[in-house]
């Protein structure tokens, strides 16, 4: 079965407050599968998703989540929709594009971790901060007096809601 699939029903079963303790769960796991990686930086890992659970002490059926959370963020992408336990895979992680992708996730508890001072320095993760920032935030054009009005209204922005 494709580990997605297992992943996708582990996260639909269940109560609501059953559901709430199943991410609870997962977000711990995932916080120290990643404190393991990355304290093997810059071994890339190679092997099957099985092997990789174990290594990550990960159980099989959260490793569809954990790689789906990742593979933005690897130098070559896995077809995640098609992996299965046996598979063979590789993980090169881009750690800008990581920390990054974890600023997007709003996931303090991993962007927040220790290991990250050892891997990119204050200055690094700063400008990936920024850059996330720029990214981000929403800039509106200013409308010139003669310009037409937003409201679509057809009438220049100077006769109508400028007013």
């Amino acid at each position: 079965m494709k580990i997605i699939d297992v992943w996708k029903k582990r996260t639909e079963k269940g109560t609501p407050e059953e559901q709430n303790y199943f991410y609870s769960y997962y977000l711990d796991e995932e916080k120290g599968a990643y404190e393991k990686l990355l304290g093997e930086y810059p071994e890339v890992f190679k092997g099957t998703v099985a092997e990789l659970a174990t290594h990550l002490e990960l159980e099989e059926d959260l490793m569809g989540g954990f790689l789906d959370g990742i593979n933005d963020s690897l130098k070559e992408k896995l077809p995640v929709e098609e992996l299965e336990a046996d598979s063979a895979i590789t993980l090169d992680i881009d750690l800008s594009s990581l920390y990054y992708n974890m600023l997007s996730a709003k996931a303090k508890w991993l962007y927040e971790l220790p290991v990250w001072e050892d891997l990119l320095s204050k200055e690094q993760r700063l400008s990936i901060r920024s850059t996330f920032r720029e990214d981000t935030t929403l800039r509106s054009k200013k409308i010139g007096r003669n310009d037409p009005c937003p409201c679509g209204s057809g009438k220049k922005y100077k006769h109508c809601c400028m007013e």
